[in-house]
């Protein structure tokens, strides 16, 4: 699995860096071999200007067409980044465990009768 991190408004540190890289390897550890990449993207909304703008959105990427994109904003970047890790490695979970893909195959349509048999 390929991990892309990208920032914008700040520069990235060993220490975010490290964090991303832990926090996605735990979480996604158990999709294994069956995602392609993921891409971080770090960011701060406002600026200087504080509030709750850190955002970390991820877009994980499964075999075949299947892209499980998850975001969140908090205060705290590493909040931020916690909260989206662990919600992208339970969706890719949910996705891989029920087969779901962004196309249904063709025999669960025949099985309902909705496509005539050849």
């Amino acid at each position: 699995m390929r991990i892309s991190i990208q920032c914008r408004g700040f520069s990235l540190t060993d220490a975010l860096d490290n964090h991303v890289q832990q926090r996605l390897g735990f979480a996604l550890s158990r999709a294994g071999n069956r995602l392609r990449r993921v891409d971080v993207r770090l960011s701060d909304i406002n600026g200087p200007r504080g509030g709750v703008d850190k955002r970390c959105l991820i877009e994980a990427r499964l075999c075949g067409r299947t892209v499980v994109v998850v975001e969140d904003v908090q205060a705290d970047m590493y909040a931020a980044i916690d909260r989206a890790a662990d919600r992208v490695g339970r969706t890719v979970l949910r996705r891989l465990s029920l087969g779901l893909s962004n196309r249904r195959p063709l025999a669960a349509l025949q099985t309902r009768n909705l496509v005539p048999e050849i």
